[in-house]
């Protein structure tokens, strides 16, 4: 009985910690249907009449378009990048019981400690010349996820028996063919994970784009807010609006696909 009560108390604690964070977005989402004296109070009552022009008027800003765009093409490539890299990083370091690559390996962990160093890094941009191009900001967020990734896959490989392997290569498989059509299969649940998270990573990032990339024209969605807030700092409601388009997909994504997360963090545990 005692238990029971126990397991009441956390899930009442559970919910309460869920509204405290679900407040900050319900907060937007009234008050970007509001107009601009009721938006500017930042309560959350519901609006007394709803402004849907204020959504009208985010669409109507060319800036939006390329945002969505921007961020869209660097997640996606990251995505990609993060992916390839860290699946034969982790196939190597895993199989292979050499001490270079398992030195190797820690490396990657010290990356998941060790803060970014914004002022080198654009030293290093600019000393290579590729300072404010997609292709700086794609290296910059594949640097900094890659660790992360490395030490989801290799944990979920150690669940991978060698003897798969080895019957690969008995029968004349190249270790590339291992990798791509046995190996790599077998990671999709984890490849969804780090996909999850890397997205919502690149997508959710502002300082990455405000320092590396200067030419607005390539801006994320995320840097959008920064310019819109100081065209329409006056008029709240149309901010609030443009926030929440921003939010949506990323958040619409998470929701639907949030089981693969814990399925993903927790599938090495579960294999024997």
């Amino acid at each position: 009985m005692q238990k029971k009560w126990t397991l009441w108390i956390l899930e009442i604690v559970a919910i309460c910690l869920a509204c405290l964070i679900i407040i900050p977005f319900l907060m937007i989402l009234f008050n970007s249907f509001k107009d601009i004296r009721e938006s500017a109070l930042f309560g959350l009552s519901l609006p007394s009449s709803w402004q849907f022009s204020n959504y009208k008027e985010v669409f109507q800003q060319a800036n939006i378009w390329r945002g969505f765009k921007n961020s869209i093409l660097i997640s996606v490539l990251v995505v990609f990048s993060v992916n390839v890299f860290a699946s034969m990083a982790a196939f190597i370091i895993q199989r292979r019981d050499n001490r270079f690559l398992q030195g190797a390996y820690y490396m990657f962990i010290m990356g998941l400690i060790v803060p970014v160093s914004i002022v080198p890094t654009i030293k290093l941009l600019g000393d290579l010349h590729i300072r404010g191009t997609y292709f700086s900001l794609i290296m910059y967020y594949t640097a900094v996820l890659l660790p992360f990734a490395v030490f989801l896959l290799v944990g979920f490989m150690k669940s991978i028996p060698r003897e798969l392997d080895e019957a690969a290569l008995l029968e004349g498989c190249s270790y590339f063919r291992l990798y791509w059509q046995i190996i790599l299969p077998l990671l999709l649940t984890v490849l969804v994970t780090v996909s999850i998270v890397v997205m919502v990573s690149v997508w959710n990032d502002f300082f990455g784009p405000f320092y590396l990339m200067t030419d607005s024209t390539k801006w994320t969605i995320v840097l959008q807010i920064f310019n819109f807030v100081t065209m329409y700092s006056t008029n709240w409601g149309v901010v609030f609006a443009f926030m929440i388009l921003v939010i949506s997909p990323i958040l619409i994504i998470y929701l639907l696909l949030q089981r693969y997360i814990i399925d993903g963090l927790t599938a090495g545990s579960m294999k024997g």
